[in-house]
C-alpha cells in the first residue's frame, strides 16, 4: 500500500425590392445575403462595388474579408440545406449534432464541440414546425444520452435503454417547442431559456429525476468556467447554450459585420466573470488535514457485495497502516479520515465484525473517521445509505443520509406494477433506500482540540444535485466531501464523468471538495476546480493532504437553484404568447408540411413587427 503526504493545496447593408418568399429551410425564411439568390436557390448576380444614397461603397461576398467570406459561405450551406429541408436533412444534422455534444463530455473532454453541436441542433429545429421539430429534437436526444450514459449497460442492455429513452421525452418535448419560439425576434435567448428549463425539468422528475448530460458539467476549463460561482451549474449551462444559439444566428441571419460585432460582445461578457470574481472567494479560513482511504476491491472489481467483508477489512487494515506512519512521523495526524461510500454494506450498528473492524481502525488513528456505511431502517423494507461520523471517544456520532437514491438500482418506485412483469430484476432491489433529508454540515472536531470545521457530505450521485452540497454551504460548511462506490461501473466512463461534476461542484461552492471511493477515483479538487491529488483507479492507496477552507459563500448558492424555475416559467410564457400568432401566420396548422409544399411561416420577428405596425 502506497501512503502519500501532501502538502498544502491552496493556490490560490441594405437591399431594395421585394425578397423572395421564405422557404421551409432550417431558419423558416432568408437573411439579406441570402436575397443574392433566386428563388430556386441558384446564385444570382452580384454587384460587388454599388454605391448607396450616401455615396458609400458597398461591398458583396466576393469583398468580403476572410473571416466574414468564411461566415458567407457557412450561411450559403446553411441556405442550401434549407432548400432540402426534408426530415431526412434535419435527421441527420441532429444525429451529427448529437455526437459532437456526446464529444464535449469526458471521455473525449473537448468541450468546446458542445456549442457547435448545439448549434446544429438548433438550426435543423428552427422553422422545423412542430412535429419535425419534435423528431428533430428525439433524434438528438438519443444519439446525445445514448453514448453519454452508454456506461449504464453495466446494469444491463434494458436499463441504458429506459434511461435513455426517458431522457431523450424532454429533447422531443424542447424540439416541438422550438420552432413556435423561433418565430420571436430575440429567438437565440429563447432558445437558450428553453434548453434551460428542458434540463430543469429533467433534473426533477420522474423520481426525483436524472441530471447526467447537463452542459454546466462541462464548462471545466473553458472560458464559461468563471461563470460558476456567480449563476451556478444551470446558469453555466444557459451560457453555453446561448453561445450555441448566437451561432447559429450568426450563420442563419445575421450580417457579416454585425455577427463579428455580436462574438465580440459575447467574448467581453465572458470575461468580466474571470476579470471580475465574488469577493473572497480565495481567501482561506484555515486548513484541515483530510486523510483518504482508497482499499479497492478484490477481483474484477466491480462486485461489491460479494466482498463486503474484505472491502471493510480493507479500509480497517490501511487506516492502522497510516496510524504507524503517524506514529513514526512520515505523515502529519489528519484531523479527519474520510472511507468511500460502502465501505461496510452490512449494518455496523447490528453486526459485530463490521463494528469492531470500524471500532480498531478509529482508535488507531485517534481521528474522527466518516465511514460509509448501509443501515437499517426502522422499517424492515427498507435501508439508508450513511456517512457515520466515528469520534475516537465517543463511537458514531452525527450521519448524513444520501438524498438522491437512485431509482430502479436502489429502491424500486411502484414496486407493486414492476414486481409481477420483471421479478427477476426487481427481485435484485430486495429494500427500498430511503432518501436523506439532512441539510445541515457535519461538525468535525480537531485532533488537537483547536475548534472545530462544518463540513458538507454527498454520497454518490448526490454530487449530481444542486441541493445536496450546496445547502449545506448555505449553511456555513467550509469544505466538501464526497463518498462513492462506482465499483460497478469501474470499466467505464461513469467513473470520469463523475470526477468532473465533483470539480465543478468545487469551482461553484468555492469550496475544497475530497473525494473517497471504494476503488476509483479518489482525491482533492481545491476550490478553483484544479485536481490536486487523484489516485490511480483499482489503486490501494492512502493520502494526508492539508486542504484549504473556505468561508465566503458565492452568489451561485442563491442564484442556481432559482434559475430553472425561472427558465421553465419564462419559456411557458414565450411559448403561450407565441402560440396564437404562430397557429395564425400558419393558416391555423400546427403539422409539419410534407417537402416541397409552400411555406406559410414567418422570419423570426415577423409577429413583433406585425404587432409594432
Amino acid at each position: 500500500m502506497q501512503i502519500v503526504a501532501v502538502g498544502p493545496t491552496a493556490r490560490q447593408s441594405t437591399s431594395s425590392g421585394p425578397s423572395p418568399a421564405p422557404r421551409d429551410g432550417i431558419d423558416g425564411g432568408r437573411s439579406r445575403w441570402h436575397r443574392g439568390c433566386d428563388a430556386e436557390g441558384a446564385p444570382g448576380s452580384v454587384d460587388n462595388f454599388p454605391l448607396t444614397a450616401a455615396g458609400r461603397q458597398r461591398v458583396g461576398p466576393k469583398g468580403l474579408a476572410p473571416l466574414p467570406r468564411l461566415l458567407f459561405t457557412c450561411r450559403e450551406v446553411a441556405r442550401r440545406m434549407g432548400s432540402l429541408a426534408a426530415v431526412p436533412t434535419r435527421l441527420a444534422a441532429a444525429l451529427v449534432a448529437g455526437v459532437a455534444t456526446y464529444a464535449g463530455f469526458d471521455p473525449i473532454n473537448l468541450p468546446l464541440l458542445i456549442p457547435a453541436g448545439l448549434a446544429l441542433f438548433f438550426g435543423a429545429v428552427r422553422g422545423a414546425g412542430i412535429r419535425r421539430g419534435a423528431a428533430v429534437g428525439g433524434a438528438f436526444g438519443a444519439t446525445f444520452f445514448g453514448l453519454h450514459i452508454f456506461w449504464m449497460r453495466a446494469l444491463g442492455t434494458e436499463p441504458w435503454i429506459a434511461l435513455t429513452l426517458l431522457e431523450t421525452l424532454f429533447l422531443i418535448l424542447l424540439g416541438a417547442i422550438l420552432p413556435v419560439l423561433s418565430t420571436r425576434r430575440a429567438w437565440p435567448v429563447w432558445f437558450a431559456l428553453a434548453w434551460s428549463a428542458a434540463e430543469a425539468m429533467r433534473g426533477a422528475i420522474p423520481f426525483g429525476g436524472f441530471t447526467w448530460g447537463q452542459l454546466g458539467f462541462a464548462v471545466m476549463d473553458t472560458p464559461v468556467e468563471p461563470v460558476l460561482p456567480w449563476l451556478g451549474v444551470a446558469g453555466a449551462g444557459f451560457v453555453v447554450a446561448l453561445l450555441a444559439a448566437l451561432l447559429a444566428w450568426a450563420l442563419l441571419e445575421a450580417r457579416p459585420r454585425l455577427a463579428l460585432v455580436t462574438a465580440g460582445a459575447a467574448a467581453v461578457l465572458l470575461a468580466l466573470p474571470a476579470w471580475v470574481q465574488p469577493p473572497g472567494l480565495r481567501t482561506s479560513s484555515g486548513t484541515l488535514d483530510v486523510a483518504i482511504v482508497q482499499a479497492d476491491i478484490p477481483g474484477n472489481g466491480d462486485n461489491l457485495v460479494a466482498h463486503h467483508r474484505e472491502v471493510t477489512e480493507g479500509q480497517a487494515t490501511a487506516t492502522r497502516e497510516l496510524a504507524g506512519a503517524v506514529r513514526r512521523g512520515e505523515v502529519a495526524q489528519p484531523d479527519l479520515v474520510v472511507w468511500p461510500e460502502n465501505s461496510t454494506a452490512v449494518d455496523p450498528f447490528d453486526d459485530v465484525e463490521a463494528r469492531d473492524e470500524i471500532a480498531s481502525a478509529v482508535r488507531a488513528i485517534d481521528a474522527p473517521v466518516l465511514v460509509g456505511a448501509i443501515v437499517d431502517d426502522p422499517d424492515p423494507g427498507r435501508v439508508l445509505n450513511q456517512g457515520i461520523l466515528y469520534d475516537p471517544v465517543t463511537g458514531a456520532g452525527e450521519r448524513y443520509a444520501k438524498r438522491h437514491p437512485v431509482p430502479f438500482g436502489e429502491y424500486v418506485p411502484f414496486r407493486w406494477i414492476f414486481r409481477d412483469r420483471f421479478t427477476e430484476r426487481i427481485g435484485l432491489v430486495r429494500r427500498d433506500m430511503a432518501a436523506g433529508t439532512r441539510t445541515s454540515p457535519l461538525r468535525v472536531d480537531r485532533h488537537d482540540g483547536t475548534g472545530s470545521v462544518l463540513v458538507a457530505d454527498a454520497i454518490c450521485f448526490d454530487v449530481a444535485f444542486d441541493d445536496a452540497l450546496g445547502s449545506q454551504v448555505r449553511r456555513g460548511a467550509e469544505l466538501g466531501v464526497v463518498q462513492t462506490s462506482n465499483a460497478l461501473f469501474i470499466h467505464t466512463s461513469q467513473i470520469d464523468q463523475q470526477f468532473a461534476i465533483s470539480r465543478v461542484r468545487a469551482r461553484e461552492l468555492a469550496r475544497t471538495v475530497v473525494i473517497a471511493s471504494v476503488n476509483g477515483r479518489s482525491g482533492v479538487v481545491a476550490a478553483n476546480g484544479d485536481v490536486v491529488n487523484a489516485f490511480p483507479v483499482r489503486a490501494r492507496q492512502v493520502s494526508v493532504d492539508r486542504v484549504p477552507l473556505h468561508s465566503a459563500r458565492p452568489p451561485s448558492l442563491w442564484v442556481g437553484p432559482w434559475w430553472g424555475p425561472v427558465a421553465v416559467a419564462l419559456t411557458s410564457l414565450g411559448f403561450l404568447f407565441t402560440w396564437r400568432p404562430y397557429r395564425r401566420m400558419n393558416g391555423g396548422r400546427v403539422r409539419s408540411r410534407p417537402h416541397g409544399e409552400q411555406s406559410h411561416e414567418q422570419p423570426a420577428g415577423a409577429f413583433e413587427a406585425g404587432r409594432k405596425r
